[in-house]
């Protein structure tokens, strides 16, 4: 095993060792995220669910994901992965970097003008600087090290430099850090951040909420100058809480009473029809880890396969096969629901029916999430996809040893609460679905919304039942 493959697992093994509340239809509490004011535009602000795991292992690949940035020769796009224990919090940033460069003599100040990224917390989820605010900064290199990571303490002066215990373990993989080849692939950094260095005696409650950020730096040559920064939010500032997302500990969970009274099941009924719009993006079924330069810097996150009848979702930690990394997008209408009802229980089916690579894989955890705004099917790309609002759930995929036979295997998500949510504001219900894996191999293929009407049976799904 290359020693680059070495430091990367070492991230992954490395972490082994809340909005106000609003009532939705019939008393049920929805928890909606807080609209951002005029100094963030109108867009809401995104949250990370995270899930907790109680023990010492925070299992990698069932931490929450979201993710940021553009992918271009000359921009970093980034995934985002979190989770926590009874004693700490993990954070950690997969970074497609085409040059990986670190400074030789770092020093606090200039930590963030070479590859590296900024992680913002506030404790209180406040909108303005105060003592419950944290900034940690961590530079890519080839071992962790303490010269290469900082962390700041808010006060109404500012940020000040502040000495608490926290780990920041470093990632990479490509021909080398600090040199002009071409073939670098990109980065990872794993926070581990212990609550008691955050006057905490362990996790908060189960919805508390914080505010969270993140920035990537990146820099391509050692003369620099830096290229922009990708943030998280975009719309935030590092220097007041007011636009960053929501961290909320646990997972949400959706309750409604009463008998079922109205029942819709909501596909796309034709070929041609354009309900259900659905779209993969990335390492598709016909783009499966291609390994051109040229294709996978310049032409891959801008390639849109919205007519494809079938679509794969992937991940994993080594961060060298990213352009083998999918998601998948799909939108429902939610107008067979009559309006003033109440929404019990939800349920998407999606028909899988193989995997990627030659051996079965183990079995992903793949997520579904709100997205944050509108799309269409024939022009989405990774690139220009929505990013995530808000992780709503999971299931687990199985591996298929042998084909099924159409229309597949069906794999359902609940998301009940995720159709309320949506519902309740009067849109359709537009979901992500995505992984946080670890190992090789892990895409899973299922059936889209533009499979033949001969396998109708076997198209994206979504069933709700209601209640007066």
């Amino acid at each position: 095993m290359g020693k680059d493959i070495q430091r990367l697992f070492a991230v992954a093994l490395a972490m082994l060792i809340a909005a106000a509340p609003a009532q939705g239809q019939g008393g049920v509490t929805l928890f909606l995220p807080l609209v951002q004011g005029p100094a963030c535009g109108n867009a809401r602000l995104p949250r990370i669910n995270a899930p907790g795991f109680g023990g010492s292992a925070i299992p990698f690949a069932q931490t929450a994901i979201a993710w940021f940035g553009t992918l271009s020769p000359d921009s970093n796009y980034a995934d985002l992965r979190v989770g926590y224990n009874n004693a700490q919090l993990y954070v950690y940033f997969a970074v497609f970097d085409r040059h990986l460069w670190h400074d030789t003599a770092p020093t606090p100040a200039t930590l963030a003008q070479w590859d590296a990224v900024t992680l913002l917390l506030d404790t209180a989820g406040g909108n303005a600087l105060s003592p419950s605010s944290w900034r940690f900064v961590a530079q890519l290199y080839g071992d962790p090290d303490p010269a290469y990571r900082a962390v700041y303490r808010g006060s109404s002066a500012g940020w000040q430099p502040a000495a608490i215990g926290f780990s920041a373990v470093p990632g990479w993989r490509g021909n080398a850090l600090n040199d002009n080849s071409d073939t670098d692939r990109g980065w990872a950094m794993g926070f581990t951040i212990p609550f008691s260095s955050l006057g905490l005696s362990g996790p908060p409650a189960q919805g508390t909420q914080w505010r969270i950020a993140a920035i990537v730096h990146d820099r391509d040559t050692q003369t620099g100058p830096p290229f922009p920064d990708q943030r998280w939010p975009a719309a935030m500032s590092p220097n007041s809480p007011l636009c960053w997302g929501w961290l909320r500990f646990g997972m949400p969970t959706y309750a409604a009473s009463g008998s079922p009274t109205g029942y819709a099941l909501i596909r796309r009924p034709t070929q041609n029809s354009p309900l259900v719009p659905d779209a993969d993006v990335g390492g598709a079924t016909s783009n499966q880890c291609p390994g051109d330069d040229a294709h996978i810097w310049g032409q891959w996150a801008n390639l849109n396969y919205g007519g494809a009848p079938d679509f794969n979702i992937q991940n994993q930690s080594d961060v060298a096969d990213w352009p083998c990394f999918a998601k998948y997008y799909v939108t429902f209408p939610l107008t067979a629901i009559p309006p003033g009802k109440t929404i019990l229980s939800a349920t998407l089916t999606l028909h899988q029916f193989g995997n990627s690579g030659g051996s079965p894989p183990p079995s992903s955890w793949i997520q579904a999430l709100l997205v944050n705004g509108d799309w269409q099917e024939h022009t989405i790309t990774w690139n220009n996809a929505p990013q995530a609002e808000e992780n709503v759930g999971g299931t687990w995929v199985p591996p298929i040893v042998n084909f099924p036979g159409w229309p597949g295997v069906p794999r359902t998500w609940d998301v009940s609460y995720a159709v309320a949510k949506a519902y309740a504001r009067g849109e359709p219900l537009r979901l992500a679905l995505y992984s946080a894996d670890s190992d090789y191999h892990t895409g899973k293929y299922f059936v889209s919304s533009d499979t033949g009407d001969w396998n109708i049976d076997g198209r994206p799904r979504l069933e709700v039942w209601w209640r007066h």
